[in-house]
C-alpha cells in the first residue's frame, strides 16, 4: 500500500452538530446550536481558550457533549459519536497541537508503522517511508523523535495519522510549530489529499486559502462563509479589541 486517499467505506461526507453543549463544571465551554460540516475544506479560526479546540475534539470522541447530540453520515452509514467512540476513531484521524502528545514509539518509523498493523515485513515499511516522505520526513525515519525539532515532531505525527487512512482528517493549529517552508508544504499536502479536512489555525493566511471558515468566540460559532470573509472580519474584530 501506498499513500493514497482513505477508503471509500470511512470517508465522512457529513458531521452534524444539534444542540450540543460542552460543560467544564458549572462553565460552558461549547454551545452549538446547530452545525453542520459538510465541506471539503474547513478552516476554524478564533481566539486562545475559544473553543476552537473543543469543537475539534468532539469529533473523534476527545470531548463529549453533555448535551446535544454529533453525528458522522459516512459511507457505512450514520455514526454517533458519543455512542461509538471506537467507530467515530476509526473514521476521523485527529493530529494535536502538541505531536508528543500522540507519538508513542521511538522512532518515526516504528511509528508510522504502527498504523500499518494490516500489513507485514517489506511491504509495512515501504509503506511508512511513503508516508514520511509525503509530510518531508523521510530523512527523519531513524532518529530518536526526542531529538527532533517541534516542527519535525509535527509533520511525524501527520504521517502516522494519514498512514491510517482517515476518512475525515482534523487538524489543531498544526502550523503553530512549522516553518514559511513546512508551513507551504503542509498546505500542499491537505490540496492533495482526497479527504474533507478541517484545520483550526492561528496563521490567518492558512485559514483565508480555504474555502469555507467558521469563526469561533466565547464557546460558540460566530461566523461561518467564505473563509476570506470569515477572516477579514474576524481580524476586525480582534484588532478593535483594547490592549
Amino acid at each position: 500500500m501506498t499513500p493514497s486517499s482513505a477508503p471509500l467505506r470511512r470517508r465522512v461526507h457529513r458531521a452534524v452538530y444539534r444542540d450540543v453543549v460542552v460543560r467544564d463544571g458549572d462553565r460552558v465551554l461549547l454551545e452549538v446550536p446547530e452545525l453542520v460540516l459538510d465541506s471539503p475544506r474547513i478552516a476554524v479560526v478564533g481566539p486562545n481558550g475559544s473553543g476552537k479546540s473543543t469543537l475539534l475534539r468532539l469529533l473523534n470522541g476527545l470531548a463529549v457533549p453533555d448535551e446535544g447530540t454529533l453525528t458522522l453520515e459516512t459511507e457505512e452509514g450514520r455514526v454517533d459519536v458519543a455512542e461509538d467512540l471506537a467507530g467515530a476513531r476509526s473514521h476521523v484521524g485527529f493530529v494535536f497541537s502538541d505531536p508528543l502528545a500522540q507519538l508513542l514509539l521511538p522512532t518515526p518509523l516504528e511509528d508510522v508503522r504502527l498504523s500499518l498493523r494490516s500489513l507485514r515485513g517489506a511491504e509495512q515499511r515501504a509503506a511508512a517511508l511513503g508516508w514520511l516522505e509525503r509530510c518531508s520526513a523521510r530523512h527523519l525515519a531513524e532518529r530518536s523523535v526526542y531529538e527532533l525539532s517541534s516542527g519535525e515532531r509535527q509533520r511525524v505525527a501527520l504521517a502516522s495519522v494519514l498512514a491510517a487512512e482517515p476518512g475525515l482528517l482534523v487538524l489543531d493549529e498544526p502550523t503553530t510549530l512549522l516553518d514559511r517552508i513546512h508551513t507551504r508544504r503542509l498546505e500542499a499536502l491537505v490540496d492533495s489529499l482526497d479527504v474533507p479536512v478541517l484545520l483550526a489555525t492561528h496563521d490567518l493566511g492558512v485559514a483565508s486559502r480555504f474555502p469555507r471558515a467558521l469563526a469561533v468566540d466565547g464557546g460558540r460559532v460566530v461566523d461561518d462563509g467564505a473563509a476570506a470573509d470569515v477572516v477579514r472580519r474576524y481580524a476586525e474584530r480582534a484588532d478593535a479589541e483594547p490592549l
